[in-house]
């Protein structure tokens, strides 16, 4: 059996067909984030970006994203040491940065594309919502994420 291309690859050396393959889909990535002015501190919101499709976790226009969100962060081999600042801690690009596997749940290691919302690790069904429905930033606070 032979070890799975991101075990054997580093993120620079993946094509961009293996580095795409790395998401989850969990959606996580699309929840906006807010800075605390006095720590600099970023906190991320159960407010998506208007893109995120909330029922299948999907991007709306995922090749397009850009032209649609001028803030939009395209994560790349080279970048993304720039921006994991922006990355949950169960994201495989986070993880495989710092050294470690995938998860159980990734899609990748169980081949089924409905695992990380199985597991949980999904935004689907978790009451987020749009950006497109609290049109001021300056509410987006009262929607952080507190983990315990």
């Amino acid at each position: 059996m032979t070890e799975p291309f991101w075990q054997k690859k580093t993120l620079t050396e993946m094509t961009p067909e293996e580095w795409e393959s790395l998401c989850d889909g969990c959606g996580r990535c699309c929840l906006n984030k807010v800075i605390d002015a006095d720590t600099e501190e970023v906190h991320t919101t159960a407010i998506a970006c208007r893109l995120l499709d909330l029922e299948t976790c999907q991007c709306k226009q995922y090749k397009h994203r850009r032209k649609f969100v001028d803030d939009c962060i395209k994560f790349t081999p080279k970048t993304m040491h720039e921006h994991l600042v922006w990355l949950p801690d169960s994201c495989a690009y986070n993880l495989l940065y710092h050294g470690y596997d995938l998860p159980e749940w990734h899609p990748l290691v169980t081949g089924d594309p409905n695992s990380v919302h199985e597991a949980g690790f999904s935004v689907c069904g978790k009451g987020m919502v749009s950006e497109e429905e609290l049109p001021d930033p300056s509410e987006w606070f009262d929607y952080i994420i507190r983990v315990k």
